[in-house]
């Protein structure tokens, strides 16, 4: 019997052609925009984009969220007079400035950015707004943005976003792809150029990423006799053996909310482990071969007997490793400085966590792993990599657009890198006379306003791990030429969606393979395959 709840999960979704005339189009699209820059808060218990049943009544209180934040820059006033150090740079006319969205929302980012766009003023004398925007909500604001006419002339954004966009005209690619041979294109990780490739061009520059993590207690496994968890088996093995029903110890947790794009990220990564792609080259969907099966029913068994009851966030996660209730988590490597015990508001609290030399025991006790393996004939030991590019758009004011994105990888670059370094390893590797400058700087940088870096607290070999092979990870469709797929399924949350119905005892395994196959064909025009669901095999 599946002890998750059955009763209160219904899954709604509105989008569709909106039936009023057109000219009410951009009226309507202009004010949605508008509302949402005006800085509404987020009700996290009921998310913007998607809501279930399931995750408002399962959804524990939290304080008021953090507003939107789309600032407006201070002024920089009139462009300056040229002196010594800018006498050589070209002056636009723009008497607009840009605009620039960044999927960031925390004050030491506005604080850097801001000092970024007065410094490229000083230098260029155009104006630039860095305005910050959530990242859940950057897919609806471009949409918004796209049917208002009212798109920033820069986006930084996730790559699962960059197919579509370039595709849908959102990007201009070609902008893009000059900015990237002026800078050098083999001062780029050329794995990041591969995946951001749309029809032969690089569709936008890739800034940084990281790669996802599951974590252990090292030392619960050590206790126990336990392997590393790198495989589904020794994951599976380790959850029972750490499940604790009485105790209110977890075997793993991982995010399962059907609004959260890492539930997608979760399994895909268990997916590829075991050799199961969701779309081939041709444009064929695979999700109902034998790998997915296989890696789908790790996944519902794993979690369904030796994870918490209800829904699971990045946040919950979080916090069950650093109270002690849980082996493993899927996560990223945001979480790093909290296991040191550098940030008070997460701090560890489990039994054993104490600090020593100014590191919590925590840091020094958790396995990191990025790769791990499936149990079936295709299984192979695999990554997952989460990118951030820089895209300029359509709409851009194209020179001085290139222009700050120019100014983005040289002069702003290490500025940035150093936010929340742990998780922005940079694909800018360094320049034609350093070519390794960013990429051996990276892990060196103190982390969460500490004296202390990576390498510090975790050592040279996690380091390394950290860093190396973010991009040539697999991801589902981008390879194949399929990214604008992707958009739509990250877009529309399908797979997380499906995951959480699965997980709430709406579908068992074959009938989540059946949802997740007909969700997908749905959103490809003119499939051209045959269809291998007939009407028995569908839900109801």
């Amino acid at each position: 019997m599946n002890r998750r709840s059955k009763s209160t999960h219904a899954v709604s979704r509105a989008r569709g052609t909106v039936g009023s005339p057109a000219i009410l189009i951009p009226l309507l699209a202009s004010v949605l925009v508008i509302a949402l820059l005006a800085g509404c808060t987020v009700d996290l218990a009921n998310p913007p984009r998607l809501a279930t049943a399931t995750a408002q009544a399962a959804a524990t209180p939290t304080a008021p969220p953090t507003p939107l934040s789309l600032v407006a820059p201070t002024p920089t006033g009139e462009a300056p007079t040229a002196d010594a150090s800018t006498a050589d740079t070209p002056a636009f006319e723009n008497p607009g400035g840009l605009i620039v969205w960044v999927n960031e929302t925390s004050p030491e980012h506005q604080q850097a950015l801001d000092a970024m766009a007065a410094d490229f003023s000083d230098r260029y004398g155009v104006n630039v707004a860095m305005q910050l925007v959530s990242p859940a909500l950057l897919p609806d604001l471009v949409n918004t943005a796209v049917l208002s006419g009212t798109l920033p002339d820069l986006i930084v954004h996730p790559i699962e976003y960059t197919a579509g966009w370039a595709a849908g005209g959102v990007l201009d690619a070609s902008a893009a792809n000059e900015v990237i041979d002026r800078l050098g294109r083999e001062t780029f990780d050329p794995a990041a150029l591969e995946l951001l490739t749309v029809n032969g061009q690089t569709a936008a520059v890739p800034s940084d990423g990281y790669h996802q993590l599951l974590l252990y207690r090292a030392d619960w496994f050590d206790e126990r006799g336990l392997r590393p968890p790198d495989t589904f088996a020794a994951m599976q093995t380790a959850a029972e053996r750490i499940f604790d029903r009485e105790a209110i110890i977890s075997g793993l947790v991982i995010p399962t909310e059907s609004n959260l794009v890492t539930t997608h990220q979760a399994f895909e990564q268990m997916a590829l482990a075991n050799g199961c792609h969701i779309i081939a080259e041709t444009g064929e969907v695979m999700i109902l071969e034998p790998a997915c099966r296989e890696a789908l029913e790790h996944y519902y068994s794993t979690i369904n007997r030796f994870s918490p009851p209800g829904v699971q966030t990045d946040t919950s996660a979080r916090n069950a490793l650093l109270s002690g209730r849980t082996g493993m988590i899927v996560t990223s490597p945001a979480i790093l400085p909290d296991l040191a015990g550098l940030n008070p508001a997460a701090a560890p609290s489990c039994p054993e966590c104490e600090a020593e030399d100014g590191i919590n025991y925590l840091a020094h006790n958790t396995g990191i792993l990025t790769e791990i393996r499936g149990g079936g004939a295709g299984a192979a030991s695999v990554a997952f990599g989460n990118i951030t590019s820089l895209g300029i758009t359509a709409a851009a004011d194209r020179e001085p657009a290139q222009a700050f994105a120019e100014y983005w990888f040289e002069e702003g670059y290490a500025q940035w890198l150093a936010l929340n370094t742990e998780r922005k390893v940079p694909m800018r590797l360094g320049t034609a006379d350093a070519p390794r400058q960013f990429i051996d700087a990276w892990g060196t940088q103190p982390v969460a306003g500490s004296e202390l870096s990576l390498l510090d607290i975790y050592g040279e070999a996690v380091v390394a791990r950290l860093r190396d092979g973010i991009a040539a990870a697999p991801r589902w469709g981008l390879r194949e030429g399929q990214g604008a797929l992707m958009t739509r399924l990250y877009d529309e949350f399908t797979i997380s969606i499906v995951l959480q119905e699965m997980l709430s005892g709406y579908f068992p395994v074959d009938a989540t393979l059946n949802e997740a196959y007909r969700r997908t064909v749905a959103l490809i025009p003119n499939y051209a395959f045959p269809f291998k669901l007939d009407e028995q095999e569908l839900a109801p």
